[in-house]
């Protein structure tokens, strides 16, 4: 069955977008940075599309980390010895 059809698997899938999406910005602050554009006086930064998406999930994983964690290691139980 598909992860998108599974809700514990798109659960999962999430957890370890919003993971990978925040150690990858910890590691390298201005990857999801989207093209800068210069405006008189300041620098504005768009954050669309796919770039945009994984730094929505990064603050995410950034604000939320306890709640992240916990889900992380639910989820982990859940796989390891609940799954069939």
């Amino acid at each position: 069955m598909s992860a998108i059809l599974s809700l514990p698997s798109l659960i999962t899938v999430l957890n370890l977008v919003i993971c990978t999406c925040a150690y990858l910005r910890e590691m390298r602050p201005t990857i999801f940075d989207g093209g800068v554009e210069h405006d008189i006086g300041q620098t504005l930064i768009k954050r669309t599309g796919a770039a945009g998406f994984c730094w929505k999930l990064s603050r995410i994983g950034e604000r939320l980390s306890p709640f992240v964690s916990i889900s992380c290691i639910a989820t982990a139980i859940h796989v390891l010895f609940i799954k069939k």
